[in-house]
Parts: C-alpha cells; structure tokens; sequence
C-alpha cells in the first residue's frame, strides 16, 4: 500500500508575531535605558509610546495574516526593529538639544512611521500579484527619470548642504530619489526580463573575457550618462551610484555575464574621475575624504572628523544610551545616525545593527530565489541589493571607505520620505515571498519543475 503525504511550507506568522514583540521590547528597553541616563528616571510616556509603536507592528502582522500569509516571517520584525531603535537615537539627540518631545524630531519621526507603514499595508491590501507591476515597465521608467530629475527645476528644487537632491512645496520637503529607486528597480526589472536574451549574446573574447556585443552596449551607455548627469548637475554621488550599481546589478543577475560589471565600474570610474577633475564640488567631497583632519579640510568642513572621533571615543562597548556627546557632530539624526550609534553602543552594538541589515538583505535575495517568476526574481533582487548598496554608500562615508554622500541610512536616519520608500520596499518583497512560499493550486497538470515534495512510503 502507498501512502503519499504532503508538506505545504509553514506560514510564520506565529513565529513573525513573538519577534515583532520581541523587537518592541528591545525599543522600549533603550527608550527607557535613554530616559534614565538623561533624567535618572523611566520616562512617563514610556505606556502611550511604546504602545503606539507596538499597535503600528501589529496592525501590519495582522494584515500579513489576512493577506499575505505565506510571507516571509523575518522580514517585518527586522524593519520594525530598526526603525525602533532610530526613534530612540532621535529622540535622544532630542534631548541633548533641549527639545521637548512635542517640539522635537522624534514625535515627527513617529508620525512619519505611523503612514509609512500606512502605505505599505495599502501595498500589501492593494497588490494581489506583484506580477501585476510589470505591466507598467516603461511608465516606471519614465516616472523614475522624471522623479530624478525634479530637484533640479527652479521652482520646486531645492539646495541642501550642497547637494539638489530634495523638492519643496510650501512647508513641506521631500526626497524623491528614494521613490525613484524603487519605480526605478520596476522598470530595470520587467526591461531585463524582456531583453535578457539578446543582452546575454556573447561577443568578442578579450583576455580570458567574454565581451557582450558593440550594439548591446546602448542601454549601459545611457544609464552611464544618467547617473553621470545626476554627479554633476545635482552633486549627488549616492544617488548616482545607487542608480547605477542598480542598473548593472539586475543587469548582470539577468544575464550571469561578470564583463558587464567590469564594463560598468569602468564607466562609472571614469566618468566620476572626470567630474572630479572639470568640478569644485566634487574635489571637495575628494578632499574631506582623503585628508579629513588637514586644515584644508577642517576649514571646508570637520563634520567628517567629528563624526570619526565619536565613533572612536566609543570604543568596544559604547558610553551608553544617552551618556554620549552625538549631538557634537552635525546631522547626528540623519546623515551621520551611524556614527551616534557607534560612540552610544560601540562597535559591538553597531555590528549588530549592520547584522541586522546583512539580515533584510539575505531574506531579500532568498525571496529572490525563491520566486517562480523571472520578474519578481529580479525586482526582488534589485530591491535587496539597493537596500545593501545604500547601507554601504551610507557606513562608507561615515569610515572613509568611500567619499561622503548625501544618502541616509534605511529605516534609522531621521526623515520622511526615507522611511516611506524602505518600509513600501519591505511591503513589496513581502508580496513576493507569498508568492513565492505559497503552495501551488492543484488545479489539474502540474509541470515537473513546480512539483510539491512529496515522500512514499511503501
């Protein structure tokens, strides 16, 4: 007698609802670790804004359960925790500046999170299929170009710290590249999909390496002149980099041809050592970041310095949570979060906190992976890889790894319209992993590939 069973893959959501809590508990402990360092006393709104916080994460476990149920478990839990432990850097720096919490950034930040995760529940309520988003591959394309290209207009654009990377409408200000990264990692992906073939061809062979074809070069040329003119005419290195390390990114997973990253670092190499040559902004960006503490640099700008030293005045194990002095280093809330965290909690605590990044990229990919569809493999590998990119550009110019740039870090930095696009990115690789763990309908024929596991026993 043969008996066949099967196992349909466990959904997660038990186990997504004690992490979500769990992560919580972490939030509140530092919320509280801050307020007993700073005042010597357990903050008084602690009940009001840890529930409010805890509510935010439940509402969206809630409607995982609803309409996503296979998701991936990992994912909410993490971007939850990150975005936690950003509002208590906040609202310590908060704090250090003498702002109440009704006056100051943190209650904004909360405010922000609260519709963030709003729009991504509406992602997840609104998108049945992500399959559905490649139908609209050229409107992401021209919408992203377009969303690139707003801050350098003269009504809306707007010059912040040197950099035209933001729009403003009336009291109102508003990044829209980080929207643009993600129309954008649509449009990469249902374009590669459809193209993927020809650009794959093989060409010329030149020392050891398979060069593609001279009439498939025209899409990296264009988006080489792009981020190139976003170098220049915006003075926006991150997102020119993040735009185009997407760009070759989905471009070498669609093909599995290593010469089309050599083809693309090369370009962008040379087009950024020529802006450095024809262009003052970006020599001083070169200058801060070779010679941070000569007195060329200091005179320019010693924010880089000071951020350095808090991280070094941290040490292994950090001051503590509110017994630092962050506030010393210009945007310590925003571009230099990273450094606030790294003098409060140490090295120790900022590995953490880069593991839990490495983290929400790794269950990315493996949505990636795990997806049956070419698109959604690529869209779900674009969006993780952007969010690594970004963590790299971003802790890279805090180090000196790499020259400063004006990207903030994903769910930590202070501001609205970072936290929306990360948290709408989480919602749709959410999408994507239900997809992708649900159970295939048994509605006639399977086909070989898709098969469910199945074990006989005889």
């Amino acid at each position: 007698m043969t008996v066949v069973s099967r196992f349909a893959p466990r959904r997660g959501r038990n186990v997504e609802l004690l992490l979500v809590v769990a992560a919580t508990a972490i939030v509140l402990l530092a919320y509280v670790n801050v307020g007993v360092n700073t005042h010597g006393e357990v903050p008084s709104s602690l009940l009001v804004l840890g529930g409010g916080f805890l509510g935010i994460a439940l509402a969206f476990h809630l409607v995982l359960r609803w309409r996503a149920a296979y998701a991936d478990p990992i994912l909410l839990p993490v971007a939850t925790l990150l975005n936690g432990l950003g509002l208590v850097m906040i609202h310590r720096l908060d704090i250090a500046h003498g702002r109440s919490i009704g006056e100051g950034m943190a209650l904004r930040q909360l405010m922000w999170s609260a519709l963030a995760v709003g729009c991504a529940i509406a992602a997840i309520i609104i998108m049945r299929d992500h399959r559905v988003l490649r139908r609209y591959t050229f409107t992401a394309g021209l919408l992203g170009f377009v969303l690139l290209l707003l801050p350098i207009l003269p009504v809306i654009g707007s010059d912040k710290n040197g950099s035209k990377i933001w729009i403003s409408l009336g009291p109102f200000s508003f990044q829209p590249g980080e929207i643009a990264k993600i129309i954008l990692a649509i449009f990469f992906a249902g374009y590669f999909v459809q193209t993927r073939d020809a650009l794959s061809v093989a060409g010329r062979r030149v020392l050891g390496l398979t060069l593609p074809r001279a009439r498939d070069l025209g899409p990296i040329l264009v988006a080489w002149v792009l981020a190139i003119g976003v170098l220049v005419v915006e003075r926006d290195l991150g997102s020119s980099l993040l735009f185009f390390g997407l760009f070759v990114a989905l471009l070498y997973i669609a093909t599995e041809r290593i010469s089309w990253i050599i083809i693309g670092l090369t370009l962008f190499a040379a087009g950024a050592y020529a802006a450095y040559l024809m262009f003052g902004h970006v020599q001083t960006r070169v200058l801060l970041w070779l010679d941070t503490f000569s007195q060329e640099a200091l005179a320019t700008s010693d924010q880089l310095a000071k951020g350095l030293m808090g991280m070094g005045a941290g040490g292994m194990v950090g001051t503590g949570l509110g017994r630092g002095r962050p506030d010393i280093t210009y945007f310590a809330e925003s571009d230099f979060i990273i450094p606030s965290f790294g003098e409060e909690l140490g090295m120790v605590g900022l590995f953490a906190i880069l593991v839990l990044y490495a983290l929400l990229v790794e269950r990315g990919l493996r949505t990636a992976i795990g997806a049956r569809d070419g698109f959604g493999k690529l869209l779900a590998a674009g969006l993780a890889f952007s969010v690594a990119l970004q963590c790299f550009v971003v802790v890279g110019g805090v180090t000196r790894v790499i020259p400063l740039t004006g990207l903030t870090m994903p769910f930590l930095s202070q501001g609205g319209s970072s936290l929306l696009a990360n948290w709408v990115i989480v919602a749709i690789l959410l999408r994507i992993s239900d997809h992708a763990r649900r159970p295939v309908p048994e509605s006639g024929p399977t086909p070989i590939g898709e098969a469910p596991t199945q074990v006989v026993k005889l």
